[in-house]
This record gives C-alpha cells, sequence and structure tokens, in this order.
C-alpha cells in the first residue's frame, strides 16, 4: 500500500498540481494585496472617502450600542453585521485571478498550436467509382479496375 501511494505521489501530474496550488495560493496573496491596498482606495476615494472593507449592514447590535463607524467597531462590541464590502473586495480579487488565469492559459494555449506539427499532406485518396482509398499518383483503381 505504502508503494502504490509512493507511486502515485511521484507521478508528474501529482507533483505540479501541489506546485500550481502553491503558486496559486501566493498568487492569492498578491491580488488580494492589490485589491485591498492599490485599487479600492482610488475607488473608493472617487465614491466619497468609501473604505470598502468597512462597508457593513449591522443586523443586530453588540454588548455595546452602536452606531459603529468601522466593522472593527462593530466586530469588537459583538455586533451581528453583512460585512458587503469584504465580499465585494472579495468579488474584485476574483475576477483579476480569473482574467489572468485566462490570460496565462490563452498563451499556453497559443504556444501548444504553434508548436503542433504541420499537417501531413495525404498520400491517397477516394476512387470515385467503389469509394475505396488509393495512392494519388494511380490512374486505374486496384479494387474496381476502374480508369482515373
Amino acid at each position: 500500500m505504502f508503494k502504490e501511494f509512493k507511486e502515485f505521489a511521484m507521478k508528474g501530474n501529482v507533483v505540479d498540481m501541489a506546485v500550481g496550488i502553491i503558486i496559486g495560493g501566493a498568487f492569492g496573496t498578491i491580488v488580494k494585496s492589490l485589491v485591498d491596498n492599490v485599487l479600492m482606495p482610488p475607488i473608493g476615494l472617487l465614491l466619497g472617502g468609501v473604505d470598502f472593507s468597512d462597508f457593513f449592514l449591522l443586523l443586530k447590535e453588540g454588548a455595546k450600542p452602536g452606531p459603529y463607524n468601522t466593522l472593527a467597531e462593530a466586530q469588537a462590541a459583538g455586533a451581528v453585521s453583512l460585512n458587503l464590502g469584504l465580499f465585494i473586495n472579495a468579488i474584485i480579487s476574483f475576477v483579476i485571478v480569473a482574467f489572468a488565469l485566462f490570460m496565462l492559459i490563452k498563451g499556453m494555449n497559443r504556444l501548444r498550436r504553434e508548436q503542433a506539427a504541420p499537417a501531413e499532406e495525404p498520400t491517397t485518396r477516394d476512387c470515385p467509382f467503389c469509394h475505396t482509398a488509393i495512392p494519388i499518383p494511380a490512374t486505374r483503381c486496384p479494387n474496381c479496375t476502374s480508369q482515373l
């Protein structure tokens, strides 16, 4: 059983997948930072100084009554809230990651098409009478003996 597991774990696809997951996790962290620290502040500024990470809807006040100016204050008071700003940030992060993966796969597919061997010239054709495959230079069908 250990030997079978070792063979499975050492297959190229499993190792490639593990590397992809690790790089994907690191890429996700970079994209999250891009969204939270680079994209959302100017968008919030354009919308009147709104910090999307602090955009929430209060469902139930906590032990300390509101109003809560930030999400951190609401969470510290034990309030129940819908954290819509964090959700918007997550959606933007997802769109950026999905677009980056789309561009990566598109580039890989283009490289694969360029590396693909050119199509070989056909060496046979069909007899117009009996529809048997015959060599292109043939002048008579070997199957039905028709003149071509």
